[in-house]
């Protein structure tokens, strides 16, 4: 491949169309401005400058190929300076998926503080299940990604963040189930509403049911917390729900909490990295922020 360093001195001689103007801007020698372009000269087969007794003026061969030297060294610049704004953090890209319901309660507060800060960095999120974010940051589509634990951390590091407190939660019309603790069967044998079977929800609710025997079977199948939340308010059926995430629905009444024999465990949540792939230049400052609980 020809020299690039031979176009640049190329491209200023062409402009300036003097060689010795041509080395000031570029702070080199007269004598290596005048090898540059005989060695282009030579490796393309042609004349490129006319050498005039007050400096060079371009052949048409030189300005065939000026075109494409301009338009080569811009793209280059432009990606030189593209380069620049990442590391001065005035540019980039923050990669990061969790499922709806993580983005709204834990992500937001932290992508607002984050935004505030480098409001250049363009902030792409990806929702999805658990399972589907892991195998996105594995494969480097994503920087990183917010996931329920315990989690399939193979090639990936996943590092604890907090422990969020679920409960089955249901509207006014089931409030008399509130008087006393209920068995696993009792609950089992309620109209039940859950998130599809892929979701790790889903999961967590029938691991939790199958350890009394019992069998885990919603009748209603959802895609988010806030329909789970809208179809238990409205009495369609008992929700295993974070209670985080359902605050003020608790603190006016339309959704009450009903107790059980065996206490639900809290489920932690993790932030999932690739094992071995550097971090961009964008994503370190949010996972370092994130990881230090601002």
């Amino acid at each position: 491949m020809i020299n690039l360093e031979w176009y640049r001195i190329f491209l200023y001689t062409a402009r300036t169309g003097n060689l010795t103007h041509a080395a000031k801007q570029l702070y080199v020698t007269q004598p290596s401005v005048s090898y540059a372009i005989k060695q282009l000269e030579s490796e393309l087969g042609v004349v490129l400058f006319h050498r005039l007794s007050k400096g060079v003026e371009l052949t048409e061969e030189g300005k065939a190929l000026l075109a494409y030297v301009e338009q080569s060294l811009a793209v280059l610049e432009a990606g030189e300076a593209r380069i620049a704004a990442i590391r001065q953090r005035t540019g980039g890209e923050l990669r990061i998926g969790a499922s709806q319901s993580l983005i709204k309660h834990v992500l937001l507060p932290h992508l607002n503080a984050f935004h505030a800060e480098y409001p250049a960095i363009r902030i792409r999120l990806s929702p999805g299940r658990s399972a589907q974010i892991l195998q996105h940051v594995r494969e480097g589509k994503l920087d990183c990604g917010l996931v329920h634990l315990p989690a399939d951390g193979e090639g990936l590091t996943i590092q604890p963040l907090a422990e969020l407190q679920d409960g089955f939660f249901a509207g006014p019309s089931f409030r008399h189930l509130t008087e006393r603790p209920l068995s696993t069967r009792e609950l089992a044998e309620l109209p039940l509403l859950s998130f599809s079977e892929e979701s790790s929800t889903r999961s967590f609710a029938e691991q939790w049911f199958a350890a009394d025997q019992c069998v885990f079977e919603p009748d209603i199948e959802l895609g988010s917390v806030e329909l789970l939340a809208d179809f238990a308010r409205s009495g369609f059926g008992v929700a295993l729900l974070t209670r985080a995430f359902i605050q003020e629905e608790l603190a006016a009444g339309r959704l009450v909490e009903l107790a059980t024999e065996r206490p639900v465990p809290a489920r932690g949540i993790g932030l999932a990295i690739h094992g071995e792939r550097r971090l961009s230049l964008a994503a370190e400052p949010f996972i370092s922020r994130l990881l230090a609980g601002e």
